[in-house]
């Protein structure tokens, strides 16, 4: 009786915003100086990683890949970028300080390095995204595929009149021996995602302002929820974010993963 009068405002908080929401206001004040440091050393590879490159890549779409130590998956999932039947893309890998492998010879392809590791999938993929000057933002990581029409299928809903500032699609969710666990179709719906996290940024293609950068706590694989949630529901708060319920994305469940094994 006591452990249940002791839980009863937890419980009635998470009941009115969501256990997800919770848990991600609690990171936002525990993980807070992490996120400072983390800030200015995003500020500093942007400036000299840009300083390299003559000039920003820029198409319609930018395609952001995070890597770390994965050679070959990196070259699957690039070569499915640059297979997409939209063309007018460039895709910039980021590498999280472990250096890059030998790519694909290709115009629309650049790669660059962090001068070292963070750990931390939204700084890779900011700088990713700061680098690269587009109207829409593509989000793919390195052991997961697109299908050839990813793209053209998010595209066509972004571009249509009345259209939307941020779909997803569908995930094919594939287990490590290749055999497909599910496919993860769910509508946008920011009160279930208080509660729920069916939302994963690979499937995301979204118009390009201030507010689509990722977060910069340091998330372990223990801290919920991921950023991929975090970027969406808040990118939801104020555009238009639709669900193509159609699977273009070969997502990996992979216990192995640098970042999260969701």
């Amino acid at each position: 009786m006591m452990r249940r009068v002791a839980r009863a405002p937890w419980t009635l908080l998470k009941a009115l915003f969501g256990w997800l929401v919770l848990f991600e206001a609690r990171n936002k004040v525990l993980l807070a100086p992490s996120a400072l440091r983390l800030r200015r050393v995003e500020d500093a590879e942007t400036r000299r990683l840009s300083a390299e490159l003559p000039t920003p890549p820029s198409a319609l779409v930018a395609t952001v890949i995070a890597t770390h130590r994965r050679p070959e998956a990196l070259r699957a999932a690039v070569r499915s970028a640059l297979d997409q039947t939209l063309r007018d893309q460039v895709v910039i890998v980021v590498d999280d300080g472990a250096g890059l492998p030998e790519l694909p010879a290709d115009t629309r392809l650049f790669a660059v390095s962090l001068a070292r590791n963070t750990g931390v999938a939204g700084v890779v993929r900011n700088v990713g995204i700061r680098l690269t000057r587009s109207r829409y933002v593509a989000f793919l990581d390195d052991d997961n595929l697109w299908e050839p029409d990813h793209l053209e299928r998010a595209l066509a809903a972004l571009e249509a009149p009345g259209g939307p500032d941020g779909v997803y699609t569908a995930l094919r969710r594939v287990l490590p021996d290749g055999s497909e666990k599910d496919v993860l179709s769910v509508p946008f719906d920011r009160r279930r995602a208080a509660r729920e996290a069916f939302l994963d940024t690979n499937a995301f293609v979204a118009r390009r302002d201030r507010s689509l950068r990722f977060s910069r706590l340091r998330r372990t694989p223990e801290v919920l929820p991921r950023e991929d949630w975090e970027l969406i529901r808040r990118y939801g708060r104020g555009h238009r974010v639709l669900h193509v319920p159609h699977p273009t994305v070969r997502y990996l469940v992979n216990p192995a993963s640098f970042y999260t094994d969701w």
